[in-house]
């Protein structure tokens, strides 16, 4: 018998979830029936799952990769889904809060490559690298990896190794997160011909901004150091959100009442939302949920940000009656010193956010430095799965037929900018 999450509580003002009931089964349905299904893109429904199988080789890869440089720092080069589902996973699970175990690099411009290094007190050799792209030739992370490739060979030739001992001690501190097979990704013939420690997949039909629990985020979490009994108990969390989301009771599918909720203010002609996250943990969980917004549900009018610094310079438009908005908060549940003066300002904002439109709050359980691993699988699954019930509702809502493949779950439009890039000359190669 399935039970909603302990770890996670949702509650809605302002919509009139009747007027869906009768369409409930069918919504459901329409999800189920592609679920896991290839070439469908919903195959991060069951990877929960199927990574508690991966556990201790993840785990394991981890160790080895710092046994085998003796150091410590793991800088994580990819873009999209490669780089914000990781930030966001260790944010959440308040891992990395000194930013002196986990680097991140995703630009092409000379400032941002030198800073770059400057947090590696420009020391190359100071760092392991995790290479995250799918195809492998992801113009970005390409740029970044062949640069580093050829710093940390010169700087192994500086301390007196040939130049084919620097390529082996070079391909020591790289381990690549990429499609399984080789002939389809150009990062898999890279480290397998240069001698790369381990296999780390992006798995089929997963979608980057949906990849929260593939091997890119769960090899970087154990890499800082998150417990793997929590790791356990955050993927067996994420997977009963799935049980949950693919039921045909509405009081236990919280996450087709989120997806009914966005697209109910669609429908009735309402533009522009709101969704804020409450503390620190979630200063990078802002910029996933809005790549997830843009590219799913491919509308810019949605404002995804953190409370309350943003709070200030945001209200005057939220609560200026001309503008018609809905509204959602996540907030955790505060059981420390500050949790009196949270709690006000929480109900302060949930009363006037009900006064001003549709709304609903999540309230997610909370350990010292930030979420608990089941509310940190909870809340990250069921963001994906609202995503996506949204295009669903208002397809059906609307008599409209849905495409074979979700729009939700595709993003083809970013290959228009894609096809006017032209490869630049780096060291040591071209990129293509």
């Amino acid at each position: 018998m399935l039970t909603k999450s302990s770890a996670l509580k949702t509650s809605f003002t302002g919509v009139d979830f009747s007027k869906y009931l009768s369409k409930t089964s069918e919504f459901v349905k329409e999800f189920s029936s592609r679920a896991n299904k290839e070439g469908k893109f919903l195959n991060w429904v069951n990877l929960p799952q199927e990574q508690l199988k991966r556990l201790d080789d993840i785990y394991a890869l981890a160790d080895k990769l710092k046994a085998q440089t003796g150091v410590n720092k793991l800088s994580v080069m990819g873009i999209g889904g490669s780089k914000h589902t990781v930030e966001h996973m260790l944010g959440i699970n308040g891992l990395n809060i000194n930013s002196d175990l986990i680097y991140f690099y995703s630009d092409v411009d000379s400032i941002s490559f030198n800073r770059f290094l400057t947090k590696l007190g420009n020391d190359v050799l100071s760092s392991n690298y995790m290479i995250a792209s799918k195809s492998g030739s992801t113009f970005e992370t390409k740029d970044g990896f062949l640069r580093i490739q050829k710093m940390l060979e010169d700087a192994y030739i500086a301390k007196g190794q040939s130049e084919e001992d620097a390529k082996k001690s070079a391909a020591k501190h790289f381990i690549a997160v990429t499609d399984g097979n080789a002939e389809k990704s150009e990062l898999r013939r890279t480290s397998i011909a240069d001698g790369w420690l381990g296999d780390l997949f992006i798995h089929d039909d997963v979608g980057g901004r949906f990849s929260a629990f593939d091997d890119h985020a769960l090899f970087t979490l154990a890499y800082a150091g998150m417990k793997k009994d929590d790791m356990a108990a955050m993927l067996k969390s994420a997977q009963e959100i799935s049980e949950l989301s693919l039921s045909d009771d509405l009081e236990l599918n919280d996450a087709l009442k989120e997806g009914i909720f966005w697209a109910d203010a669609k429908l009735n002609g309402i533009e522009a939302s709101v969704h804020q996250y409450m503390g620190a943990m979630f200063e990078n969980t802002v910029y996933w949920h809005a790549q997830m917004q843009n590219e799913s549900v491919k509308d810019t009018l949605k404002q995804v940000a953190k409370v309350p610094d943003a709070m200030h310079h945001s209200a005057e438009a939220h609560f200026n009656p001309a503008n018609k908005l809905v509204f959602a908060l996540t907030v955790p549940v505060d059981n420390g010193v500050c949790a009196s003066n949270a709690k006000a300002y929480i109900e302060a904002l949930t009363k006037s956010y009900v006064a001003s439109g549709a709304f609903f709050i999540e309230n997610v359980e909370t350990n010292s430095l930030g979420l608990t691993p089941e509310a940190a699988g909870a809340v990250t699954q069921l963001r994906a799965y609202a995503t996506v019930y949204q295009e669903i509702v208002e397809a059906i809502m609307q008599n409209k037929e849905l495409p074979e493949v979700l729009d939700s779950v595709l993003q083809p439009h970013v290959e228009f900018y894609k096809k006017n890039l032209k490869g630049g000359v780096v060291v040591p190669g071209r990129i293509g």
